[in-house]
């Protein structure tokens, strides 16, 4: 079977690169068209693929081989919608998978699509008016073109029949998984000496933009009776800038707690796992997630959790997880305490997690999108 994959998004990052080890910051879907990718090579040697890229492959990507090409090709306008319908016109595909929202115009081969969430539409005022309108336009043409699609939550599946009138059996979940751990583990001097924290401290990772809610999470913290009695206790927010973050950077100072919440946009992949292992605890209040990996990984490294009970992440968190209502900064800050004060449902916490993260891998991933890719190309 000869499978096209759209490789754009795993090496043209949205936050550019990294400065130390010069590969792209890779998030939401670039992470996930790069791991599904990446695992397709090391356990597929059956097909025979094309990779499609608007630059050469970077040098963590699959080793070119007999089966496995890289086609590198520029285009002057919207490389995917028109540069690459072009180049796809003198290729033979039995499928071709772009694991991100958007389709060439033209495809021969039926196609498949990935779509990780549709926050755009509920949220559209969080995005660029020029963002916004391709992902309504391109996007919609892209649903309605694609013989299936793929998304990483049944809460996405759901939002997406409801949003786009989509039959159900056209939309397969496939659950990403996450980055193996790293056992590499920095105490807490070390971080002090790298990052500044030299306290007990919750943890945040995402992005800073309005959906990721951490101006609330800000107010929650500044309500927690455990700071009251502790002024040391921190909040360390770990996230590129995204857009309309203005409101999450002065929320520290408009809650009285300017001095307790660190900002840090220099976390490698090499520093994240001893930020989640020493943690008083990890929170994600999302208005709206995808799926929500940033549980699993601080699962991954023993760090419990509170999180929103919206969307998908109580796929992601399971019974593993405390759960509020990320609109109200009373009840996060209730559920905060609620783990910082009792060693017993943090140790309770902990083991759950370890036992919710074994569900989920990139090689699952990859091989259910594998079989979706074959069941489309015999149809």
């Amino acid at each position: 079977m000869k499978i096209g994959i759209n490789g754009y998004e795993a090496v043209v990052p949205r936050f550019g690169f990294n400065k130390e080890t010069g590969l792209p910051n890779r998030v939401g879907s670039s992470e996930f068209g790069y791991r599904i990718l990446s695992e397709l090579a090391k356990r597929d040697d059956r097909n025979e693929y094309s990779l499609f890229l608007p630059v050469p492959p970077s040098f963590d990507m699959p080793k070119e081989r007999e089966n496995w090409k890289y086609e590198v090709f520029s285009s002057k306008k919207l490389w995917t919608m028109l540069g690459l319908s072009k180049k796809l016109m003198n290729y033979d595909l039995d499928v071709f998978f772009s694991p991100t929202h958007y389709l060439p115009l033209y495809t021969k081969a039926p196609s498949v699509i990935a779509i990780l969430d549709v926050s755009y539409l509920f949220f559209p005022k969080l995005f660029r008016k020029k963002d916004l309108y391709q992902l309504k336009t391109w996007g919609g043409f892209s649903i309605r073109k694609a013989k299936k699609i793929i998304t990483i939550s049944n809460s996405s599946k759901n939002d997406i029949i409801k949003m786009y009138k989509v039959p159900a059996g056209k939309i397969e979940v496939v659950y990403p998984g996450i980055k193996g751990p790293e056992f590499k583990n920095q105490n807490m001097d070390e971080l002090n000496k790298k990052f500044g924290i030299s306290s007990p401290y919750i943890l945040f990772v995402g992005t800073l933009q309005p959906r990721k809610n951490i101006a609330k999470l800000i107010q929650a913290f500044s309500l927690l009776k455990y700071g009251a009695k502790n002024k040391e206790l921190e909040l360390v927010v770990v996230g590129k800038k995204g857009w309309q973050y203005e409101e999450i950077l002065n929320a520290p100072k408009k809650y009285g707690v300017e001095n307790r919440v660190k900002f840090l946009d220099n976390v490698t992949d090499e520093d994240l796992p001893s930020l989640y292992k020493n943690a008083v605890c990890f929170c994600l209040p999302s208005l709206y997630e995808g799926f929500g990996l940033p549980v699993l990984e601080a699962m991954q490294y023993g760090c419990p959790v509170a999180t929103s009970n919206v969307s998908s992440l109580p796929e992601a968190g399971g019974d593993a997880a405390v759960y509020f209502d990320p609109n109200d900064p009373d009840d996060i800050a209730k559920s905060l305490e609620s783990i910082i004060q009792n060693e017993e449902l943090r140790d309770k916490l902990i083991k759950k997690g370890y036992e919710q993260v074994k569900k989920f891998s990139w090689e699952k991933a990859a091989d259910r999108t594998l079989q979706i890719l074959e069941s489309v190309a015999r149809h």
